[in-house]
This record gives structure tokens, sequence and C-alpha cells, in this order.
């Protein structure tokens, strides 16, 4: 009589945890395999929530070459993983109305102030409009120093030069004076120095 029969399974002691996990557990996807599926994997991108079930050994080996990220341009990617960040929720700017067209905040809306309303009635609202206040007010322009100052001259921008600007005078200017660009000529490469050394002060000060 073969000892693996349901009956001795169920009056021994310890059961046989394969024979168990076989006997309450589907069959391993994986072709070829008649192991239990102890574990399950996700099917990957497009198939949230989805999931195949492999025994131990052939789990191992899909999680080896899985990838969700499989056919995705980098660009995708990149958007991706940024939106990621914050769990892929919409965002908007502090105190503005996503539904308004205008722009208009809520702030400005819901909390107006009448002119003959007294301050010193502690009303919960003339808090607000001072806070309202407190973000219309422009902020303050960062003074460039010295040493940032010369940095621009050198790649031919003024003070107020956006991050954008620089980062794109910058691509230009590496294109036009490297010597790939001339033909091998190295004449222009102290040149070529000054930018790069420009750049990198500004990276460095936050302005690129």
């Amino acid at each position: 009589m073969a000892l693996d029969f349901d009956l001795f399974e169920h009056i021994r002691i310890k059961p046989d945890p394969e024979l168990v996990a076989r006997r309450t557990l589907p069959p391993c996807e994986w072709g070829g395999c008649d192991a239990a599926a102890t574990h399950r994997a996700p099917k990957g991108r497009g198939h949230e929530g989805e999931y195949h079930h492999f025994c131990l050994d052939h789990v191992r080996l899909y999680n080896k070459s899985y990838d969700y990220f499989a056919g995705m341009a980098d660009t995708a990617i990149a958007d991706f993983q940024k939106e990621a960040t914050i769990g892929h929720r919409p965002t908007w700017n502090i105190g503005v109305n996503p539904d308004s067209q205008a722009g208009r905040t809520r702030a400005a809306e819901d909390f107006e102030v009448p002119r003959n309303w007294s301050r010193r009635s502690g009303d919960p609202r003339l808090q607000f409009g001072r806070i309202r206040a407190r973000m219309e007010r422009p902020l303050p322009v960062r003074r460039v120093k010295p040493l940032e100052k010369k940095a621009l001259d050198a790649l031919g921008l003024p003070e107020t030069a956006t991050s954008e600007e620089i980062r794109a005078r910058y691509k230009d200017l590496v294109k036009r004076h490297h010597p790939d660009a001339n033909g091998g000529d190295r004449s222009q490469e102290e040149r070529l120095r000054e930018i790069i050394h420009a750049h990198k002060l500004l990276r460095a000060a936050g302005l690129c």
C-alpha cells in the first residue's frame, strides 16, 4: 500500500508539508513544473494587481529577469520615477484653485475681510487676510555674487539669466569651441576651459 495515501497523511503527527502544499495550492505555472505554487510574482506593467503563481525555484528565476520598465522610453521612465515621488497624484501650487481658469486663490475668495470689521474682534478671517498679504508679497531678488557675475559674463549672460538659459548657453558654447567641432583645432581649448569652469561655479552656487 502506498504510504502517501490521503488516509495516512491525515493521521500522521507531522504531515509532509510538500504533500499538503500540493493538495491545497495550485500547481506552478512554469512550463513542465508540477510543484506547488507557493509564491506569487507580479505580471508587470499594465497588469497591476495580477500575479503569476510559481514554486520557490521558478519565482527566483522569474524575478531575476523581471523588468517593470521593459519597452519604455528613457523619457517615460524618468517621468514615471518623478511622479512616483508624489505617489502619482496630481499637484498644483499651494493656495491655487485648480478649477479656476483665472488662477484666483481660495484665500482671496473665502477670506475677504470687510473694511469696517474691528481688528480687536479676534475673528480668524483677519489672520487669513494677513497670511494672504504675505503670500502675495513679491519674493526678494537674489543678488549675484562677484564670482557668479564673472562666470555669467564668461558665458555671455546677464545677471537675470534663468537656470534653463544657463544650461542652454553652456551646451551651445561647448559644442562651438570643442576641438571635435573644429576639425581637431585646439586653439580654443583655453576658452573651453573657461566655459567649463564658469559652469561648474554656477552649478555649485545652485544657479543651474
